[in-house]
């Protein structure tokens, strides 16, 4: 039933389906719920504590453990986006996190309870293939756009998980709420099912999928997706350490809120989330992506300084640091992926994967740190690391301009006007073949070819064989012209 694709969704390469404004939405859709998933413990954690009978310390690892799932996940499935066909994979994952789910509704155990909480945030990384699979779908010098909205869909789950949990958490039992997201997951499932094209696999010829892992690690020999790591790394540490000191000040005086308001403050999330497509489009699609990232790093400083020295006295501060590090996150992010993109096209999900694990672990840090640091120093102490880790990430964006090829310079100017304007990191024109894509890189000295699809090889061979045979033709025609001269010239003789 799962494999079954229905007519509309089956792949025609000579009619290839076209990527749409409503495919998008779905995939940001997609992403929304299946995010979601992730986030509805954490401001429900003590009601459940009190549901499973046991202390706040043992559901608080809870969490954890779905954040270690979550990271298996996207190192161990991830890069099979590059190998399978992507419509069966994703599909898979959705039905069978949706089925396990339901043991997470009706279980009164803990230990099962959290033992399948780690599956299912395994098998949760469905956002993660949609945003590699988007950077194929669509037009390169729109990619910026359209990866944008699915990034705000997934944003959005995260933001709403937490917010309809603690609200429909404080009138009836949490699991509603389970049951809630279990039903999104299945209504995912069928409009994946009913809508999602059967896309081919991006290697066809198929790859070793230990390779493909071990192999990961090297794609940092590529000098853009390693400044665009680090500079995820450091700017992930800031947006943690924000969110999890952040419930630390509100709590305590001078302002006292409620759980349910330190919550709201989640929904500044949504003004960014709204903002970010619409800048994507404007801005980023149209210059070099390293121009956005240092804009959007810079919009994290400025919110990081207000909030920092001003917070303990004013709450406009962290609602400025909320807003603007939320915006300038995503911005950075979007643009980084754009660019890195454009390194493989048969390795956009392994590209990916190395991007989000350095991206994950700069939040692992974030936390750590900022939980450490508040502990000793307090909320200006805490901030103060985060002016500093963003000013580390600014200095790896000008470590190497958006032209260098190289580890470190700015050969090339600096020049923030794409070479190419409808490529998508400014340099590098991706032309959609029979099969593949040809990627050419606009260097200093003109237009280097690449990369080519391999159908189109094929197909270029057949040209040149087609070519020999009409050549052996002629000649064959013309020895028996020449035999038929001959043979006439002897009667003439005669």
């Amino acid at each position: 039933m799962v494999n079954y694709v229905p007519s509309r969704c089956r792949w025609d390469p000579e009619k290839p389906p076209h990527f749409s404004m409503s495919m998008n939405f779905m995939f940001a859709f997609a992403g929304c719920v299946t995010s979601a998933n992730m986030y509805y413990t954490h401001p429900i954690l003590n009601v459940m504590a009190e549901d499973f009978g046991v202390e706040y310390e043992e559901v608080s690892q809870i969490p954890t453990v779905m954040q270690a799932g979550y990271a298996a996940g996207l190192f161990f499935l991830c890069p099979l986006g590059d190998l399978l066909r992507r419509r069966a994979f994703v599909t898979w994952l959705v039905a069978f996190t949706a089925t396990l789910w339901i043991v997470l509704c009706v279980t009164k155990s803990l230990a099962v309870f959290t033992a399948i909480s780690f599956i299912t945030a395994v098998t949760t990384v469905t956002p993660q293939l949609m945003v590699p699979l988007v950077g194929d779908l669509a037009p390169p010098h729109r990619r910026a756009a359209a990866i944008s909205i699915v990034v705000s869909g997934l944003v959005l789950g995260l933001v709403l998980a937490r917010v309809i949990a603690g609200t429909i958490t404080n009138w009836v039992s949490w699991r509603y709420v389970y049951w809630m997201s279990l039903g999104l997951q299945y209504l995912i499932f069928i409009l994946l099912w009913l809508f999602m094209p059967d896309y081919p696999s991006s290697n066809p010829q198929g790859l070793n999928y230990f390779k493909m892992l071990l192999g990961i690690p090297w794609l940092f020999r590529y000098p853009v997706l390693a400044q665009a790591s680090i500079v995820s790394f450091f700017a992930a540490a800031t947006y943690t350490n924000y969110w999890t000191t952040l419930s630390f000040l509100l709590a305590g005086p001078p302002y006292h809120y409620s759980s349910l308001v330190i919550g709201l403050f989640g929904l500044i999330s949504i003004a960014g989330m709204l903002l970010v497509p619409v800048y994507a489009r404007l801005v980023i699609d149209r210059f070099v992506p390293l121009f956005s990232v240092i804009t959007g790093e810079l919009m994290c400083l400025i919110g990081i300084l207000i909030s920092t020295y001003t917070g303990t006295f004013t709450v406009a501060g962290p609602i400025m640091q909320a807003f603007l590090n939320d915006l300038g996150m995503q911005i950075a992010q979007i643009s980084n992926r754009s660019s890195i993109y454009a390194i493989n096209h048969k390795a956009r999900n392994r590209v990916n994967t190395a991007f989000m694990v350095a991206t994950f672990c700069g939040q692992l840090t974030g936390t750590a740190a900022g939980n450490h640091i508040y502990a000793v120093g307090g909320w200006v102490r805490s901030g103060s690391a985060s002016v500093g880790l963003i000013g580390a990430a600014l200095v790896v964006c000008f470590l190497r301009g958006p032209w260098e090829e190289g580890w470190i310079g700015w050969r090339g100017g600096w020049s923030i006007f794409k070479k190419d304007a409808q490529s998508a990191d400014g340099k590098t024109s991706e032309k959609a073949t029979l099969g593949g894509i040809r990627a050419t890189a606009v260097g200093e000295n003109g237009i280097i070819d690449t990369e080519q699809g391999s159908l189109e090889k094929a197909a270029d061979e057949l040209d040149a064989e087609d070519r020999t045979i009409r050549t052996n033709k002629e000649e064959s025609d013309r020895e028996i012209n020449i035999a038929h001269l001959h043979v006439a010239n002897d009667i003439r003789n005669q």
